[in-house]
């Protein structure tokens, strides 16, 4: 493909700041999306959530701008994984540090491994029809939490005004994304939320807050609530070591993708260098008790959509989101932003996430048969099951058990090994 601007082009000074804008503008929702889930499920008090969503755009400035001039040097986007929320969200019951420490230490098994060459023997376990199943297990496992987001905001109106909101807000983002073009396409996302969160407050005013800004200071450091010191729990980090090899796959895939786009030079060095960038960026994450990093696969959507492939233009928005970890009011003005149509955004995510271990599946078979179904279906169906459980049920497992049995995630990624390398191995 011909771009506008190559992948080591510098545009003019003012391109520049509007590109990196526009690349700031499809981030931001990404990281306040999956922060304001994690900061509410570790802490109560607005203050806390405010200092961890400051602590996680400071991470994904790090991370990204450490891409950008040493890792893959390609424009990816960086923002949490929705793998980890996954783990963090199954190790309920465990305290910050168990859960953070596990992601330090996995981190460093990611960055040792792409130093030391076991990548390579990893990647034998990923067969198409398995990193199909890891696409949509994402989706399929986060359902509770979606469905805690949409039901969570009380109004007079009752549970159908929730569910109505909800079908209204996601059905009309599948229309405009297939009306869009350009740059309204690839910033819908925020577009949703500006719009989403102006008609939710003017139809139900009393579910307005303004807790996230009230008491917010313009600038603040955000350097508490880390990790006081290693504390590993045997389930909770086999359970996050299942979460780390689904983030290698998704790592892989997203710069894989971008390689195959652009056609650079050390194609196998990007790899190598990006996933090792995104190890440390993860031992960070833990130090600090914030969720970790991944590269994310909207990327070449948004390139092909604005013609400009250039990295450089990304440096402004890895600025941007520096200099936005450091102001709590402005970010708790984004954060503001109602549980409803987080929710609802979620479903458009992980839609396309859906979408995408389908095109996986069928584009690396060349004959769909009963038994490729199963090896997809079976995971999908334990794991739902896994994710719906009651938290009375899961409280009586075993606590080293309790993380890895009470994953879905895990779960189906340990069903989909089975079935592909045991049951129905070629």
């Amino acid at each position: 493909m011909q771009f506008k601007y190559g992948l080591d082009e510098r545009p003019p000074i003012s391109e520049t700041i509007l590109y990196g804008l526009q690349w700031f503008a499809v981030t931001i929702p990404i990281i306040i999306v999956i922060g304001k889930i994690t900061g509410e499920f570790h802490f109560a008090a607005i203050g806390d959530q405010m200092v961890y969503l400051q602590k996680l755009t400071f991470v994904m400035a790090v991370a990204l701008l450490a891409q950008l001039m040493l890792g893959h040097r390609m424009p990816l986007i960086v923002g949490p994984s929705t793998i980890l929320l996954i783990g963090i969200i199954a190790s309920a019951g465990h305290n910050a540090d168990t859960i953070y420490s596990s992601i330090l230490c996995g981190g460093l098994i990611l960055a040792i491994a792409s130093v030391t060459g076991l990548l390579g023997h990893l990647k034998k376990l990923f067969s198409p029809r398995v990193v199909a199943v890891v696409l949509i297990l994402i989706a399929f496992t986060l359902a509770p939490t979606i469905l805690n987001l949409i039901t969570s905001s009380v109004v007079k109106a009752g549970p159908l005004a929730h569910i109505i909101f909800s079908l209204v807000l996601v059905i009309s983002m599948f229309a405009a994304h297939r009306v869009l073009t350009g740059v309204w396409k690839s910033t819908l996302i925020i577009w949703a939320m500006i719009a989403g969160s102006i008609v939710w407050f003017m139809i139900f005013p009393e579910t307005f807050r303004t807790d996230h800004i009230a008491y917010a200071s313009p600038v603040s450091g955000f350097f508490k609530h880390m990790i006081s010191g290693l504390s590993l729990n045997v389930g909770v980090m086999i359970s996050f070591l299942f979460c780390f090899l689904a983030l290698f796959v998704n790592d892989l895939g997203s710069i894989q993708s971008m390689n195959e786009l652009l056609k650079p030079a050390d194609t196998g060095g990007r790899i190598n260098r990006g996933i090792l960038i995104t190890g440390l960026s993860n031992i960070m994450s833990g130090f600090l008790g914030v969720i970790g990093p991944v590269n994310f696969s909207l990327s070449p959507g948004v390139i092909v959509a604005t013609g400009c492939a250039s990295r450089i233009v990304m440096i402004p928005t890895a600025v941007l989101l520096l200099l936005l970890s450091f102001s709590p009011a402005v970010i708790g003005f984004i954060a503001s932003v109602p549980s409803i149509v987080i929710g609802t955004i979620l479903i458009y995510i992980l839609s396309s996430q859906i979408a995408a271990g389908l095109m996986v599946a069928f584009e690396s078979i060349k004959e769909f048969q009963i038994k490729d179904g199963l090896i997809i279906g079976l995971p999908l169906m334990l794991a739902t099951i896994i994710a719906f459980l009651p938290a009375d049920f899961l409280y009586d497992f075993p606590s080293v058990l309790r993380p890895v049995l009470g994953n879905g995630f895990v779960v189906g990624i340990t069903a989909a090994f089975l079935m592909e390398h045991w049951i129905f191995k070629n």
